[in-house]
């Protein structure tokens, strides 16, 4: 995928050193923005090999609304890292996504939604799932495009009193859909990213949802958008960058999506097509 490799080059290029809190120092640039046509394809990186099965449990696990890794571990290790030993996840995406707090009666003068606030069976609390209310505000769109939700499709993964404790705060931390000419965008907004190891990821998991929640709504796809605020390369990560900046990119594979309710779907539904990449490139993680 071009815009992978020349976001690749300019951080290269364009990076300034950086120490961080992992010991690993980076190259990073602030502010860096693209996109990509998800009608050309399914943007899974052709120039190295990424693990789409893993990408898609991790997914699911987000779906889920799960605030532990414990059925994720028996699909892929990648959050182990960062949970307790009981698998408890301070910042698990999917529990932001599906279940995020609001208080008991509102803010003063505000009434909440309550078609999307249940009591969370675990803590008591009233919640709200942020992904069934775009499903149906995007429902309401395809019926009335002056929806007033047209401009206010958010999903926030961030909890600043949470955020502030946990040992890694959510990166891609909101996201945001938009419906121009009968077709269904998505932005993510993210506060830090590796581009080695986590942007592919990224780009295949965000493109995804956007394609189920396409189908889901009677939307054709749109584009996928990204603002990356801290862009960086970590210095073990240079050479393996560099020697994908050689490949040339091949031909975007496919998806398949079963025919059934979003909320119904699993891993087993999404079928991945003609997915060629080249060589495998290891990337150590810094923790």
């Amino acid at each position: 995928m071009k815009q992978y490799l020349d976001l690749v080059k300019y951080v290269l290029e364009n990076g300034q050193r950086k120490v961080n809190r992992t010991g690993v120092a980076t190259l990073s640039c602030f502010g860096v923005f693209y996109k990509v046509n998800l009608a050309e394809g399914y943007p899974l990186l052709t120039t190295k090999k990424v693990y789409f099965k893993s990408m898609l449990q991790e997914l699911f696990w987000y779906l889920s609304g799960e605030e532990h890794i414990r059925n994720l571990r028996q699909h892929t290790k990648i959050w182990d890292a960062w949970a307790d030993e009981e698998g408890h996840l301070e910042t698990a995406y999917g529990r932001f996504w599906r279940r995020f707090p609001v208080p008991e009666k509102g803010l003063p003068g505000e009434k909440w939604a309550t078609k999307w606030v249940t009591t969370d069976p675990v803590t008591g609390q009233k919640t709200f799932d942020q992904i069934q209310y775009v499903i149906d505000s995007l429902k309401e769109i395809k019926k009335n495009p002056e929806s007033p939700a047209l401009r206010r499709l958010v999903v926030s993964a961030w909890h600043p009193a949470n955020a502030a404790e946990s040992l890694l705060p959510p990166c891609h931390y909101s996201f945001c859909f938009n419906v121009t000419g009968g077709k269904l965008n998505c932005h993510l907004t993210q506060r830090s990213a590796d581009i080695a190891l986590g942007v592919p990821f990224n780009i295949a998991c965000y493109a995804l949802l956007t394609m189920m929640l396409a189908k889901e709504t009677g939307f054709e796809v749109g584009e996928f958008a990204h603002t990356l605020i801290d862009a960086h390369i970590y210095e073990n990560h240079i050479d393996g960058l560099k020697e994908q900046l050689t490949r040339t990119p091949g031909k975007l594979p496919t998806v398949k999506i079963a025919d059934k309710p979003f909320n119904e779907l699993t891993p087993d539904d999404i079928e991945l097509i003609g997915y060629e990449p080249q060589g495998f490139i290891k990337f150590g993680v810094a923790v």
